[in-house]
């Protein structure tokens, strides 16, 4: 009988890490590694959310946060972008990457740049 107790105890204390999670949080920070200094416990509804708004050749400004709700979204302007990242597994928020269209701009400027060089050389 204690046998039994002692499992249903270790069962219902495994049930409870793996519903709840924790995020890293920071607020208008310059660098990704300052913002893995402070976790937050989420609990089993919140999701992680990172922002991160980029100016173009200057800097970054990270936030990352525990949140109830969390809408993935991607801006681009003219002197920078913001993107928005959802994830909700225990510490998911731990870079601050950029978009997908970020690299695909930056693989369609290595592509002109070699289509350019061949084009000289042709003429």
């Amino acid at each position: 009988m204690k046998a039994l107790l002692v499992l249903l105890l270790g069962a219902l204390l495994c049930l409870d890490s793996v519903s709840s999670f924790q995020c890293y949080t920071c607020k208008s920070q310059l660098s990704n590694s300052k913002c893995l200094t402070s976790k937050v416990e989420c609990g089993d509804k919140g999701t992680c959310k990172t922002d991160v708004i980029r100016v173009v050749g200057l800097f970054s400004i990270i936030s990352k946060s525990c949140e109830e709700t969390c809408d993935p979204s991607f801006q681009d302007f003219n002197v920078g972008n913001r993107n928005v990242s959802c994830c909700s597994s225990d510490l998911c928020n731990t870079n601050a990457a950029g978009s997908v269209r970020s690299s695909y701009g930056m693989a369609g400027g290595a592509a002109a740049g070699v289509l350019w060089v061949f084009l000289n050389n042709k003429l």
